[in-house]
């Protein structure tokens, strides 16, 4: 495989599978230092694991803590925000997460506020005023850390850009992730001029999918599996200009050897650049991969672009 750098922004260590678990029984045992291998060989250079409610935030630090190459985020789902009243002190539920970060960004871990945002296709889990109500309180949490912020936009468009657009001076950058919108939508978010556009296996499903990916100009996109879901199926539109390919097994039959046919991985986002790269016709894959990079660098690791810019200017100085 061809030396190529790449951070897979969105990556659910949290999730039960992770663990070997499968709707609620245990296949295999728990792996994630055997996925992280695979990764780093397949030019993975970091990833960001993904905080869905504060306890999952709390362990998503732990593991990014396990790791150089590994951060986190630290917010809450949408369909989650039921669990601010739940907790019977909804302040006391922000304070708890806003400490939770400020201790994630002393490590050098915590590196965005999210995933929050607003899903109306799964409004059975949390209804839309709640949802909306503490998506906003959440810009609070990115206005007070200075963080970025880890975006879910599902079947909510109008409402979640309006919401953006009355708090776009409270948060530095963001990504939409797993984007799966029209091109209007597409349209809409990229009129806020720090926002950043995630693209995974989920965005690549159909040929409308792929003609709006086509839209997004590469200078705001980034790419990620949100592994353990999201992986490019063989039923993918996108599916064609797939060239990497890892041997699989049925979870049953767990070999470390092998990923789990199944379930997405951090190294399988090797292929998600692919797709974007063959369906809009980039033949070089090396400077596509660079672009999506400094993009993701430029919101969540903005150290190293300065670093990386300073040693340029060292180096002109020099001659």
């Amino acid at each position: 495989m061809a030396a190529l750098r790449m951070i897979d922004i969105a990556v659910n260590f949290t999730d039960g599978m992770f663990k070997g678990i499968y709707n609620g029984k245990q296949c295999h045992v728990a792996d994630i230092p055997t996925v992280l291998n695979r990764a780093w060989a397949a030019g993975v250079h970091r990833i960001i694991v993904t905080g869905g409610s504060l306890e999952e935030s709390r362990e998503a630090l732990a593991i990014a803590e396990t790791d150089g190459r590994l951060f986190c985020t630290v917010g809450v789902h949408p369909t989650r925000c039921k669990e601010f009243e739940e907790s019977g002190d909804p302040e006391q539920h922000f304070q708890d997460l806003l400490s939770l970060a400020q201790e994630g960004i002393q490590k050098g871990k915590v590196v965005a506020v999210g995933e929050c945002g607003l899903d109306y296709d799964r409004l059975h889990f949390c209804p839309a005023e709640i949802q909306k109500k503490y998506f906003e309180k959440q810009f609070e949490l990115a206005y007070i850390t200075k963080l970025p912020m880890f975006l879910h936009m599902r079947a909510a468009a109008a409402d979640f850009c309006e919401l953006v657009e009355k708090n776009k001076d409270r948060f530095s950058a963001g990504v939409t992730h797993s984007f799966t919108g029209s091109m209007d939508d597409c349209t809409k978010l990229l009129s806020f001029d720090k926002m950043y556009i995630g693209i995974n296996g989920c965005s690549l499903k159909t040929t409308e999918n792929l003609d709006v990916v086509k839209g997004i100009p590469v200078e705001r996109m980034m790419i990620e599996t949100d592994s353990p879901y999201c992986e490019i199926k063989n039923t993918h539109a996108g599916v064609g200009f797939v060239n990497s390919k890892w041997p699989s097994k049925k979870k049953e039959k767990y070999d470390q050897e092998n990923i789990v046919k199944g379930r997405n991985e951090p190294c399988l986002v090797r292929q998600v650049l692919e797709v974007v790269a063959g369906c809009k016709g980039i033949n070089d894959m090396g400077n596509l991969s660079r672009t999506l990079y400094n993009n993701t660098c430029r919101v969540f690791f903005p150290h190293d672009l300065d670093s990386a810019a300073d040693s340029l200017l060292a180096g002109n100085n020099s001659s």
